[in-house]
């Protein structure tokens, strides 16, 4: 039995796209300044993490249309960050005063744009062992990818009756075998004061968003993805919006900021 201390509460999600040119000097400011700067430093975050989608994995994504993304190029760089149940406010707070204080310092990155920057609130997990890595410890392992999945139901109110439904019977069908766990999350409301670059989304209270821990290539078993993908389309309660898959970057170095276009 889990007796840890710290419960997993809501995360923050960022998918930015460097402008070209701008690779090697996006990476190197998000990962020595910004990553810790204006998120890590924050109180109640239990940890964070930076992925990146190259050329391969941008081409497995769908659908071909999105309302997430532009086109299947654009989103070559995702961050996570946990946040300790009972906390998301106090680091909201914390956030925006830090955000604007960065900006003020000069110490913002302006050749870049937010595809999809959101706070979520953890909802449930489905998990493939019965005492494997808990979810607040999953930033933290050495997954070898993730795949993350933001999907919408027909109408705000069908919502977590979709959600009920893809745990108890889509989720564990489709990814089991691929994912070692997969965590569900809704989106928390845009705050006024949050920076005006970050894109403001009309339809929250209908969507939400999966991510799954892999511990084996993303490529390997996108298959599974596909076919979840199909299974929420199969429910008549929703769709997915955008699913992709991400690798881990490797820290301290430049290593994919050549292979994104």
């Amino acid at each position: 039995m889990n007796h840890a201390p710290i419960r997993l509460g809501s995360i923050l999600f960022t998918v930015v796209e460097p402008h070209a040119g701008h690779e090697v000097a996006y990476n190197r400011w998000y990962e020595r300044d910004h990553f810790y700067a204006g998120c890590l430093i924050g109180p109640g975050i239990l940890g964070g993490r930076r992925f990146v989608a190259t050329r391969p994995y941008k081409d497995l994504r769908f659908p071909e249309d999105s309302s997430v993304a532009p086109d299947k190029l654009t989103g070559s760089y995702l961050a996570l960050y946990w946040i300790e149940r009972g906390l998301q406010d106090e680091w909201g707070t914390w956030a925006a005063k830090q955000v604007h204080a960065l900006h003020q310092a000069g110490r913002m990155f302006a050749e870049r744009d937010h595809v999809h920057t959101k706070m979520y609130r953890y909802r449930w997990g489905a998990f493939r062992d019965d005492d494997g890595v808990p979810p607040e410890l999953a930033l933290d392992h050495p997954y070898a990818g993730v795949a993350a999945v933001i999907g919408e139901s027909n109408d705000e109110a069908g919502r977590d009756a979709l959600l009920e439904r893809l745990q108890a019977e889509a989720v564990p069908a489709a990814t089991t075998g691929a994912a070692a766990m997969t965590l569900a999350f809704t989106p928390v409301p845009i705050p006024d004061d949050a920076p005006a670059d970050v894109p403001r989304l009309p339809d929250d209270a209908r969507r939400f968003l999966l991510i799954a821990f892999l511990e084996a290539d993303p490529k390997e078993s996108w298959d599974a993805f596909t076919e979840l993908g199909s299974a929420v389309e199969a429910t008549g309660q929703g769709r997915v919006l955008w699913a992709s898959p991400f690798i881990p970057t490797l820290p301290g170095t430049d290593t994919y900021t050549d292979q994104l276009r």
